[in-house]
């Protein structure tokens, strides 16, 4: 199975950990977490995971890493169905 690689928009310091939906190729983000010290990026990566029903070592940010914009990649899942499993979720 091939790696996916995923545009995200992540919004630190929200009101709760949720993942908003997709805008256009982006996929948006929201955590509590302030951006500090990686906190967020965990945040992020330990959402997606658990949103995905996948462990946290299969997903890792491959860019943006002090930015809003990242990129992740997603290991063991096609980009069908990483977008068929976020169609309309909304986590907490």
């Amino acid at each position: 199975m091939a790696d996916t690689v995923l545009k995200i928009r992540l919004t630190p310091r929200g009101s709760k950990n949720e993942i908003l939906g997709w805008e256009d190729d982006t996929l948006r983000i929201k955590v509590t977490a302030p951006p500090v010290e990686g906190a967020a990026n965990k945040a992020c990566v330990e959402l997606i995971a658990g949103s995905l029903g996948i462990k946290r070592g299969q997903v890792s940010i491959v860019s943006g890493e002090k930015s809003r914009e990242k990129v992740v990649r997603i290991e063991g899942m096609a980009d069908g169905e990483i977008r068929n499993a976020l169609r309309d979720v909304r986590h907490k």
